[in-house]
C-alpha cells in the first residue's frame, strides 16, 4: 500500500530520505512512481466496497426511518401505540433509533471514501479509518434492526405464539454472525495495518537506536 513509504521513512535516517539517485528522483519519488498502480487498484477497490456497503446502509435507512410510523401492534384512536408502556416496545423503539443513526452514520462514512481524493497520504490513515467506522456502524445497524425485528415479533406473536419465538430470534442472529463472519476479518487487517503499524515502527527504530549505540561503543 502506498503508506509503506511512510511507515519505512520512520526507519531510516532523515538524511537518506532527500538523497536522490542517477536519475536525481528522491526515494519518495521512486516509490510513487513503482507504486501509481497499486494506487489505482486500491482507489478501485475502495470505491466499490463503498458504494455496496452505502447501498446496504441506505436500504437499513429507509426501512427503520419506515419504521418508526408503523407502531408494532397498532394505535388506538389517538395515535398512541398501544404497546406503548410494554417492554418490548422500549426495546423496539431504542434500538430502531439506534439502527438509523448508526445506518447514517456508516452512509456519511463510505460517502466520504468516495468523494476523497485519493492521494498516497489518504491511504495512511484518513481512508482506512472511514472505512473501519463504516463497517463497524454498519454492523451495528444491522444487529440493532434485528433486535427491533425481534422485539416486533414478540409484541405481535407473544399473545398467540409464544412457542415460536425464540426459533425466529435465532434465525434473526443468522444475518448478524454471517457479516461478522465475512467482514471481520477485513477489519482486523485494516485495523492492524493502520494502528498497528506505529507499533511496530516503534519497536524497530528503538532496536535501530540500541544497535547505533552499541556499535559507536564498541
Amino acid at each position: 500500500m502506498p503508506s509503506c513509504t511512510y511507515a519505512i521513512e520512520n526507519l531510516v535516517h532523515p538524511f537518506f530520505r532527500e538523497a536522490t539517485n542517477d536519475l536525481k528522483q528522491t526515494p519518495r519519488e521512486v516509490f510513487t512512481e513503482e507504486h501509481k498502480e497499486l494506487v489505482k487498484e486500491g482507489e478501485k477497490w475502495l470505491k466499490e466496497t463503498a458504494s455496496s456497503c452505502s447501498v446496504v446502509a441506505a436500504l437499513i435507512i429507509t426501512v427503520v426511518f419506515a419504521a418508526v410510523f408503523t407502531a408494532p401492534g397498532g394505535s388506538d384512536g389517538r395515535g398512541m401505540p398501544n404497546f406503548l408502556h410494554d417492554q418490548s416496545f422500549m426495546i423496539f423503539a431504542i434500538s430502531d433509533m439506534l439502527a438509523l443513526f448508526s445506518s447514517i452514520t456508516s452512509v456519511l462514512m463510505f460517502l466520504g471514501i468516495l468523494t476523497s481524493r485519493y492521494a498516497e497520504e489518504d491511504f495512511l490513515v484518513s481512508l482506512p479509518k472511514k472505512l473501519i467506522i463504516g463497517l463497524i456502524t454498519l454492523f451495528f445497524s444491522i444487529a440493532s434492526m434485528m433486535v427491533a425485528f425481534g422485539a416486533t415479533v414478540h409484541i405481535s406473536l407473544s399473545h398467540k405464539w409464544n412457542s415460536v419465538i425464540i426459533p425466529i430470534a435465532l434465525v434473526g442472529c443468522v444475518p448478524i454472525t454471517l457479516f461478522a463472519l465475512l467482514q471481520f476479518p477485513l477489519l482486523l487487517d485494516m485495523y492492524s495495518s493502520t494502528y498497528g503499524r506505529s507499533i511496530i515502527i516503534e519497536s524497530s527504530w528503538r532496536e535501530l537506536t540500541s544497535c547505533q549505540i552499541v556499535a559507536k561503543g564498541n
